[in-house]
């Protein structure tokens, strides 16, 4: 029984004391514009993205949250923008968050209604800078800059 309690003490502290895992997704359509979501739960607009299930890795959770939250489907995964695990980046907990620039088609239909307020698609230079959630910002900044950030 004392090994047993070990085990569970041990699993509570990984699940309770490590970062959480997720992803952004910079989903660019055909034209060049850029799309966004807006967040239901502070009303700002930010990257589409969310937490990596148990048994999924970064390319399905990619897939699986950009159509859960805005209805478009992968064409092809771009290039890897940064990973970023700041602990104060995201207000809720800390997370790791990889994000990915990803080649997008399809309608807008939001499917977790839950979440998302709205979809929009901006040209660059209508992105509502400086008033992204999270970290938002500052991941289409090292997009747009070409970098891949560690951060």
């Amino acid at each position: 029984m004392i090994r047993l309690w070990q085990y569970v003490r041990s699993a509570l502290g990984i699940i309770f004391r490590h970062p959480i895992t997720g992803t952004s997704i910079i989903p660019v359509l055909p034209d060049g514009r850029i799309v966004l979501v807006k967040r239901r739960d502070n009303g700002c607009w930010s990257l589409p993205g969310g937490v990596v299930d148990w048994g999924e890795d970064i390319p399905t959770t990619v897939r699986r949250e950009l159509a859960e939250e805005t209805g478009l489907e992968v064409v092809n995964l771009g290039r890897l923008v940064g990973v970023y695990s700041s602990p104060g980046r995201d207000p809720r907990f800390h997370s790791i968050c990889v994000v990915i620039e990803a080649t997008v088609k399809g309608n807008f239909q939001i499917k977790d209604k839950g979440e998302i307020l709205d979809v929009q698609a901006f040209t660059p230079s209508a992105i509502p800078q400086g008033t992204l959630s999270h970290d938002h910002d500052r991941q289409l900044q090292d997009y747009f800059a070409g970098a891949t950030t560690l951060a």
